[in-house]
């Protein structure tokens, strides 16, 4: 069921005890139940939180606003990587998710967003999925990740990415993250070779048997 009661319409699925949360984070002109299939495909068992962005581009949803293409709004980025960090906060708690991990599986401007909530050293995630992102931003002063996993699946005729996923790499291991980057012979748009990556990096990095088959 979709709701704003936490601050961003959203839907949530409920997990089987001990699985993750996985936080489903759309691109551009996407919506709240767009990942939820790939969620189901990536940890059956796993709780399921999905946000729909709360900034419109001719009427496309969006998590924050880009001044041109591949141009971010930096203070609009920062206010919005706030926000939804405090609403997977408050989402925590109203859904009594107690200890279990958040992995955020993001896709385009879904990932760059979560991305930013790495960078921003907000410690509301405990893992990353990061299909097709791009920098956000450079931090001036690395966060502490601990060793934090991210997968980062990435596009070698990517338009839009290009090669910023390397400088994303080098600034999340500069920051203690535990990164995988995998170039698909891909585009933009996802591949089945990227599920594949991504079902066996959750298998590896968060083993359940509530969810692993």
């Amino acid at each position: 069921m979709s709701t704003d009661v936490l601050g961003f319409e959203h839907r949530y699925q409920a997990g089987a005890p001990g699985a993750p949360v996985l936080l489903l984070l759309h691109g551009t002109g996407g919506t709240e139940d767009d990942l939820l299939p790939l969620g189901e495909r990536l940890a059956p068992g796993a709780a399921l939180l999905s946000p729909r962005g709360q900034v419109l581009e001719h009427g496309m949803a969006r998590f924050f606003r880009r001044l041109a293409e591949g141009v971010f709004d930096q203070e609009d980025l920062a206010r919005r990587t706030e926000d939804l960090a405090a609403f997977v906060r408050r989402a925590r708690e109203h859904y009594a998710l107690g200890d279990v991990p958040t992995v955020a599986v993001g896709f385009s401007n879904g990932a760059n967003i979560a991305a930013s909530l790495l960078l921003k050293g907000t410690g509301v995630l405990d893992g990353a999925v990061l299909l097709r992102p791009m920098v956000p931003f450079e931090p001036s002063t690395p966060p502490a990740l601990h060793g934090v996993p991210t997968l980062l699946l990435a596009g070698r005729m990517d338009p839009i990415a290009g090669q910023t996923p390397t400088r994303l790499a080098e600034l999340l291991e500069a920051a203690g993250s535990d990164v995988q980057l995998v170039w698909q012979q891909a585009a933009h748009g996802l591949v089945h070779a990227d599920i594949d990556a991504a079902v066996e990096w959750m298998q590896s990095r968060f083993p359940n048997s509530a969810f692993l088959r």
